[in-house]
């Protein structure tokens, strides 16, 4: 790598901006995407967004013209993939073996998806037995850095009738998946799609027996098949 710039090197701060980007490229299917997405997607403001911009490119993650696209390098992907498996198997973790719940998971994760041993990421995964899903049922890359993005289906775009498997979810907030639980939703739970309102697509789901409205919004956020 150019200047001999290592994983070491970043910064928390930048790491993170590293994996947001992953989030809104990668794993969206897109290419590249602006600086305002991304600010959007931090909460932060542009300014700071234009700055941390200018020292990852200064270091090589990234490429940025003024008012272009923004994309990750193959160095930036490699880490931020890396950083992605990392809070993955950790979330795996907490879950199955110290009793957190799918919506506690996510916070810890981001304190120690920066822990910079190799080798406990290794045993880590080892002791999990190599694990392909993380428990909202994302993919988790595995120790090469290959990343199978899977393509994905919403709630939203199935049709009354249609019995599908809850298997992801879009919004990882604490907020949407407490609420998911208290609705009965869980991942590979059976849907059943009852009713689905023209004007504004919002749903009606049987889960477990049991029927529930449901907005555009919440079907928008859950993966299916």
């Amino acid at each position: 790598m150019t200047n001999n710039i290592n994983k070491a090197q970043l910064s928390k701060n930048e790491e993170d901006y590293l994996k947001a980007i992953f989030h809104l490229t990668v794993d969206s299917h897109e290419e590249n995407t602006g600086t305002n997405s991304l600010a959007s997607y931090l909460q932060v403001s542009p300014a700071s967004v234009n700055s941390m911009v200018k020292k990852l490119k200064t270091k090589e993650m990234v490429t940025y013209e003024k008012y272009g696209k923004l994309a990750l390098t193959q160095e930036g992907r490699a880490i931020s993939t890396y950083l992605i498996r990392k809070h993955r198997l950790w979330e795996t973790f907490l879950y199955e073996h110290l009793n957190f719940t799918w919506d506690e998971v996510h916070e810890v994760a981001e304190q120690l998806e920066h822990i910079r041993s190799s080798k406990l990421m290794k045993e880590l995964d080892k002791f999990l037995g190599f694990p392909r899903l993380d428990p909202h049922g994302d993919v988790i890359p595995d120790g090469e850095g290959n990343y199978d993005i899977q393509a994905k289906t919403t709630l939203a775009e199935m049709e009354v009738g249609a019995r599908c498997k809850l298997v992801s979810v879009r919004d990882g907030s604490v907020q949407f998946l407490q609420y998911l639980t208290e609705l009965g939703f869980a991942l590979s739970k059976e849907i059943t799609v009852v009713d689905k309102r023209e004007f504004d697509k919002s749903m009606t789901v049987d889960v477990n027996g049991k029927e529930v409205n449901v907005s555009r919004k919440f079907t928008e956020n859950v993966y299916v098949k």
